[in-house]
């Protein structure tokens, strides 16, 4: 562990890099998302169009999309941070459509019948009961964000894969292995918090009556 004492600071700021990188792509990824979400739990077709566009999306190689993006993006971060995004919105916007999709009709019908208009209605009672759902697709999409972000050292993006690739190529298994258990406790506690969040929001939902 020599190495790992004696160069904390080079992996605090590997991990820096890291946070910053996934918390990024995240929240570009939910301004994307939400909207478009929404929009396709209202029209199925587009619901259809939206899952087929972004399924092919998430079934192309870390490696190929990366390769892709260089020569529009060059090396880096911004490619980096696109391939996350484009990566992230299948599971969010699925279950944020499904989420509001599969909200009990009654609930819709007793709103309309209180007065709510389509966007109060939404603000107020869509998005509220569907978030358990939405935070559940956050979680997974940041955790497949932070294991995606490490291959992205092969573009020069930084983060804690740097670390990893460098021990890779120094035949260093201290720095392999101790950029990999930062990414994946990165990832733990990630899970672990967003899970307890989820955990709230349905227990509130389930207590909260229209």
């Amino acid at each position: 562990m020599n190495w790992t004492i004696e160069n904390w600071d080079r992996l605090a700021e590997a991990l820096g890099e890291h946070v910053v990188m996934v918390g990024t792509a995240l929240l570009i990824s939910l301004a994307i998302s939400l909207p478009l979400g929404i929009w396709a739990a209202r029209r199925p077709g587009l619901y259809v169009a939206t899952m087929s566009v972004t399924g092919v999306l998430y079934t192309i190689p870390a490696l190929a999309l990366f390769a892709f993006l260089i020569p529009f993006m060059g090396l880096g971060t911004a490619p980096a941070i696109t391939a996350l995004v484009l990566y992230s919105l299948l599971i969010l916007v699925r279950n944020i459509a499904i989420g509001i999709r599969e909200l009990p009709a009654e609930l819709i019908e007793a709103a309309d019948g209180m007065g709510y208009g389509r966007a109060r209605r939404l603000l107020r009672i869509e998005l509220p009961l569907a978030l358990p759902v939405i935070v559940a697709g956050i979680r997974i999409t940041a955790v497949s964000q932070i294991a995606v972000a490490t291959i992205a050292a092969y573009i020069s993006a930084g983060g804690l894969g740097d670390i990893i690739f460098q021990g890779i190529t120094q035949d260093f298994g201290e720095k392999i292995v101790a950029g990999a258990v930062t990414a994946s406790l990165l990832a733990i506690v990630v899970d672990e918090a967003l899970k307890l969040v989820e955990r709230r929001l349905r227990a509130a939902s389930a207590a909260e009556p229209l």
